[in-house]
């Protein structure tokens, strides 16, 4: 009896301990605030859907607006030394960084958003933002009575110029003479500096204001101003319920799930994903504030795009073109990005 009573003690000691040990932790870095309403805050949604989704199977823990350099190192250095199993880090600039700690943690795994350099251990995954902005400039193209934009722009890196030259593309398709003002703040989170931007795009005669930058601040100043205008990265309407006309929904929930199982499975694998519409990543907000055909018309795009029936830049450029984009297409008559 006593021996039976030892063995079932050891029996659900070993289940507790095997439990245990299929329990992984995540990690996340983010370049801005949670409450940024915007990457960050899309980001972190992501992150809550794989907690609800996997319950006590994960932990998940996060740091907020960690700066780029020995900030981000030292912040993926801790999490992997406290036994984080798998790292997201969220922004382009944290590339070199995670790499240089992947290197040091090779049974860690890292995943990096919106990079191109992987390791063994070290994933890269996106989404194909420039496919909403091609949908916004065909919104606007049709919108604008100045046939003019202004465009807030972060930082150029290829995903930047690539939104940017969607966007032109789009807007031309419908007016061939429309107008790009584009001002880069380098930053990605400065809701005054962001303000600013918008108020200086509105006064040299943009009538509608869109952006590549995280907070909701130029999305108000163009209510504030009466003017028509794009959300970034989230469903914005409530912050411009007269202005927004669309906006560029960013889904990482999905892809964030599909990487944790994998990593529950023991069959995570470095990888490098890059999907758009037709792989949910990319959304599309409700089109609003504008007339109904107007609406059809982008409804009818989207769908084009999502069933690989359109392409914004139209076969020109290769992936690795795509990828490395670096310049703006001809007629764009905007400060260098270099």
């Amino acid at each position: 009896m006593k021996l039976f009573k030892i063995l079932s003690v050891l029996l659900l000691s070993l289940s507790v301990s095997s439990a245990y040990a299929d329990k992984i932790q995540v990690g996340f870095i983010y370049v801005g605030p949670v409450g940024d309403h915007g990457w960050t805050y899309m980001h972190d949604q992501g992150r809550i859907m794989a907690e609800e989704h996997f319950g006590d199977d994960i932990t998940t823990t996060y740091v907020e607006s960690v700066k780029y350099g020995p900030d981000a190192e030292r912040v993926m250095t801790q999490m992997a030394m406290n036994g984080v199993d798998i790292i997201f880090a969220t922004s382009f600039g944290y590339m070199e960084q995670m790499l240089n700690v992947a290197k040091k943690f090779p049974n860690v795994k890292f995943e990096h958003a919106t990079g191109y350099k992987t390791a063994d251990n070290m994933s890269v995954y996106s989404s194909k933002f420039y496919e909403g902005r091609y949908v916004q400039g065909v919104i606007a193209g049709h919108m604008s009575k100045e046939g003019k934009a202004g465009y807030i722009a972060s930082f150029p890196i290829p995903e930047v110029i690539r939104g940017i030259n969607a966007f032109y593309l789009g807007a031309t398709s419908v007016n061939p003479d429309f107008d790009i003002d584009v001002v880069w703040v380098n930053t990605w989170y400065d809701p005054a500096k962001e303000a600013d931007a918008a108020k200086a795009l509105i006064n040299q005669g943009a009538d509608i204001i869109t952006q590549h930058t995280d907070s909701t601040a130029p999305l108000s100043v163009a209510e504030e101003l009466g003017i028509k205008g794009f959300g970034q990265a989230s469903d914005m309407i409530s912050f411009a319920p007269n202005t927004q006309l669309t906006s560029i929904i960013d889904q990482w929930g999905p892809y964030y799930i599909k990487r944790i199982q994998a990593a529950l499975d023991g069959t995570w694998e470095s990888s490098d994903t890059w999907g758009g519409m037709d792989t949910g990543m990319v959304e599309m907000a409700p089109m609003t504030n504008m007339p109904k055909d107007v609406a059809d018309i982008a409804i009818k795009i989207t769908k084009q795009i999502n069933d690989g029936e359109l392409d914004p830049f139209d076969g020109k450029f290769t992936v690795g073109e795509l990828l490395g984009m670096s310049k703006y297409l001809p007629g764009i008559d905007a400060p260098n990005p270099n």
